[in-house]
């Protein structure tokens, strides 16, 4: 068996003489909850533990507006702070539900990933406790999607449903570390295109699957609903080094998201929306190739030839996106924006086959 990447051990041996430091200069953990999912025989937990200021991690919420103005801070501050953080590895976790307590402990980056069988919650959006030591408990939110759901979406996050120029050389510098979260744009149309669909069938799930990194989801979260977009999970990746190297495969993050996806949620059938500015068409047509009769449609927003040259330095689509073959049977539309994906998408989802030019 191969040994962890010499990375991994440097982060880690970093991060064992960073956090008694900080814990002498008065920090101590704090929770990050995550917005966690499930069916009614399981549910999956998410969320982080890093090291915060005593102001920090002792700041509770008394009140909607207090949340209101916690939220508008981490909305509106430096991309560059989110990333700057000291994660707490291997703490032991309690979650509530209910009276019931699971334990868990957090991963060598601080993460929480527990998988609750036989949680007893019914369908329907939740509120659990997430117990750490030596840190406040904090309330996560988490969707039980019915076992009659047969319908599901799930979404890229940049190019797709909001402009944020990543993964593109020095624009994404720039917009991650230097810009506000509040600086990226929405996709017009897209947030009531994903209603549409979604309202198709009661308690219909929405995930959310990009290549980001964790350390910027609270403020996507709040880009996604100040556009109007439904709450969802979303499954996004650890920026640092892995037990094999220096970066992890956003491609592979992506195809096993969507394979275990299809294992937690054997009966649905979900929309996949991306762009055609990375490698979204290939990963969902590859996909729906593998497992048909869990793809209902596959939607594409077309990036503009500005788009494609900020996104991959090209003028058009990446050449394995022109050139993996649409999958037989699996209706795939495509469009400039929502505006013009939704009756496209609508079409097809109501079983009528969309023109060639849409297609």
């Amino acid at each position: 068996m191969a040994g962890t990447h010499v990375a991994a051990r440097w982060e880690d041996s970093f991060h064992r003489r960073l956090t008694p430091y900080l814990k002498s200069r008065g920090w101590r953990p704090r929770t990050i909850p995550y917005i966690g999912y499930g069916s009614e025989s399981f549910l999956r937990v998410l969320g982080r533990v890093v090291m915060g200021r005593r102001i920090e991690a002792e700041s509770h919420v008394d009140n909607a507006a207090t949340a209101e103005e916690l939220a508008e801070a981490v909305f509106t501050q430096r991309g560059w702070r989110s990333y700057i953080t000291a994660p707490v590895g291997y703490i032991p976790v309690t979650v509530r539900i209910g009276d019931a307590e699971y334990r868990t402990r957090t991963d060598r980056s601080g993460y929480i990933d527990l998988e609750i069988r036989d949680h007893g919650l019914p369908p329907g959006w939740h509120d659990i406790t997430i117990a750490t030591r030596a840190a406040r408990p904090e309330t996560a939110r988490v969707q039980v999607v019915g076992d009659d759901v047969r319908l599901g979406l799930v979404s890229d996050l940049d190019d797709t449903v909001m402009v944020t120029s990543v993964p593109r050389p020095f624009i994404a510098i720039w917009n991650t570390f230097v810009r506000h979260g509040s600086a990226r744009r929405v996709v017009p149309g897209m947030a009531a295109m994903y209603d549409e669909v979604t309202a198709r069938e009661p308690g219909a799930p929405t995930f959310y699957l990009s290549t980001g990194a964790w350390n910027i989801m609270p403020t996507l979260v709040q880009v996604l609903r100040a556009g109007g977009y439904p709450a969802g999970a979303m499954l996004m990746t650890d920026w640092g080094p892995t037990n094999t190297g220096w970066f992890r495969s956003g491609q592979e993050h992506k195809r096993s998201a969507l394979r275990r996806l299809r294992k937690e949620f054997p009966n649905i059938r979900w929309v996949l929306v991306g762009d055609d500015g990375q490698h979204d068409p290939m990963i969902y047509r590859e996909f729906a190739t593998e497992h048909p009769e869990n793809v209902a449609a596959i939607a594409i927003r077309l990036l503009t030839p500005g788009e494609q040259v900020l996104a991959h330095g090209t003028p058009v689509a990446t050449i394995d996106t022109m050139w993996t073959p649409m999958t037989k049977g699996v209706p795939e539309v495509s469009g400039a924006d929502g505006t013009e994906l939704a009756p496209r998408l609508r079409r097809v989802l109501d079983g009528r086959q969309a023109p060639p030019s849409e297609a």
